[in-house]
């Protein structure tokens, strides 16, 4: 546990701010609604069992998913757009701006050898396809979201870390100046440049590396400027907090939401694919790309089956549905950009 890979629980100054936060309370962040990570029915050591022990079909696909290669650094600056490479991970142009979100470019998500590996086909960027990076956005501190390996490799072209308080004593241990690190509580915000605002906000999840949980908080993000406004969900169970974002910054042109790794044993923190879609409407995006999907086993479903019922629950939806391949540039600023189901031709 000594390992640099755990990271750092914050400490000194930084513990001290965040124990100031209203929502640091007994040693630990705290959701806005209490509930139990685990669905009430369900207990700890039958999940834990079901999932090292219970068989399911098709959790992994048996051929390497399609990916395309986008020069990243070749990319007009003034294009607003997502590359998408993923589970979570992000590149994505905004304002003139360049943004890296959750990036796992390591193949595992996990800190045990040989667990969690990447599916085939899905690790086919590096850290040194990566431009000069003006924000590198981190949820939070879980291993499929904050990844060691890239992270250390990331430090020489990232200019700024925007997180959550605390996350930043991880990137402190790992190398990182503290001049690169904001670190920020709910409903704060950060002034990106004269015409771009960055809104910390809640979502229903935890965090932690280690046995201490909770010790670092998780965020979503919502960045307004240049008349658009774009929203990404990081991981989280269905909660008010949607239709507050709705009512205060809807219509949003671009999200990103989490879709996948679900299951009803852990619903509190993982929507199920009906509430992606009424978070999604709850938000009132005009578009969504579903991400958190199609890189790594955390659950057991199908792993196809978050795309297929995005893909149906979209048809009736206000709002459009973007579904690239791996390393495909989605456009912001087109609405009808369309997309073919690639997974369809994976078994």
């Amino acid at each position: 546990m000594k390992q640099p890979k755990f990271g750092k629980v914050p400490e000194g100054a930084r513990l001290a701010l965040v124990q100031k936060s209203p929502n640091y309370k007994d040693d630990k962040f705290r959701n806005r609604t209490p509930r139990p990570t685990i669905t009430p029915g369900f207990s700890m050591t039958k999940v834990a069992y079901s999932a090292i022990f219970g068989k399911d079909e098709r959790t992994d696909p048996t051929e390497a998913l399609p990916s395309v290669k986008t020069d990243l650094k070749a990319l007009p600056i003034d294009s607003n757009l997502v590359v998408w490479f993923g589970h979570s991970s992000m590149y994505m142009q905004f304002g003139g701006k360049r943004y890296l979100i959750d990036p796992v470019f390591s193949g595992s998500a996990s800190p045990l050898p040989n667990s969690v590996k990447a599916f085939k086909g899905t690790d086919v960027y590096t850290v040194a396809d990566m431009p000069e990076i003006d924000f590198l956005l981190i949820s939070h501190d879980h291993y499929d979201h904050l990844d060691y390996k890239t992270i250390v490799a990331l430090q020489p072209k990232v200019k700024q870390v925007i997180c959550g308080l605390g996350v930043g004593s991880h990137f402190e241990y790992w190398g990182y100046k503290p001049g690169q690190l904001i670190e920020k509580d709910w409903y704060e915000t950060v002034q990106l440049d004269e015409q771009t605002i960055m809104h910390i906000l809640p979502t229903h999840h935890s965090s932690g590396r280690s046995l201490k949980q909770s010790r670092t908080l998780w965020v979503s993000f919502l960045i307004e400027g240049h008349g658009m406004k774009v929203f990404y969900s990081g991981d989280g169970g269905y909660d008010s907090i949607y239709k507050e974002i709705g009512e205060q910054f809807g219509p949003i042109d671009f999200v990103m939401m989490e879709c996948g790794q679900y299951n009803p044993a852990w619903q509190s923190v993982h929507k199920l694919p009906e509430e992606v879609k009424q978070a999604t409407i709850d938000v009132k995006a005009k578009r969504m790309m579903p991400v958190h999907h199609s890189k790594f086993k955390l659950a057991r479903h199908p792993w196809d089956e978050p795309l297929k019922l995005m893909t149906e629950y979209a048809k009736d939806a206000p709002y459009t549905l973007a579904t690239p391949k791996i390393g495909e540039v989605v456009y912001m600023n087109q609405p009808d950009q369309t997309f073919e189901q690639w997974w369809l031709t994976v078994k």
